[in-house]
């Protein structure tokens, strides 16, 4: 599909959100270890992109040194700014990424164990309805019954079966 940056980006941040936390998902599917790496760029890059700019302009003024100035931190500011944006620009591609990756249609083995689980799902929900008279779960189902199934629609298979029940 033809989709925005902005729209890649929150689709992203959706994929990366659906995608159950489990470690037995790695022995599974590989993009376990692609979102897990992406959770943890996106949480510590922003910070570590601050920390890397401060403490090239706290070091290139010498105040360590017990000789600084202002003007050497106005002069390091530009190579600073430079580390400090690619830093920063890092969650941002693996966001990006993670919302190209969303938007792609699952492989043809992946794509029939998703039908087969999705099966598998409605079955339970099925039986659950008819002990409970509960319908919460049945519109969650119902958005995920796809033709041509993407990554996002597995992540958000995925979750539905790794939520916790109430």
């Amino acid at each position: 599909m033809n989709i925005s940056v902005v729209q890649l980006i929150k689709l992203g941040q959706k994929y990366l959100s659906l995608w159950p936390d489990k470690p037995e998902l790695s022995h599974y599917f590989e993009d376990y270890r692609a979102v897990q790496s992406a959770r943890f760029v996106c949480r510590y890059f922003p910070a570590l992109a601050m920390f890397t700019v401060i403490m090239q302009l706290y070091v290139a003024s010498g105040y360590p040194l017990g000789q600084g100035t202002i003007n050497n931190a106005i002069n390091a500011l530009p190579q600073a700014l430079v580390y400090g944006l690619f830093l920063i620009s890092l969650p941002v591609q693996a966001l990006v990424f993670s919302g190209v990756k969303a938007d792609k249609l699952l492989p043809p083995s992946l794509a029939s164990w998703y039908r087969s689980g999705l099966e598998k799902i409605k079955q339970q929900a099925a039986e659950q309805d008819q002990r409970c008279n509960d319908h919460s779960n049945d519109t969650v189902i119902a958005s995920l019954t796809i033709y041509k199934p993407r990554y996002i629609d597995l992540a958000q298979l995925l979750h539905f079966t790794f939520a916790p029940t109430k």
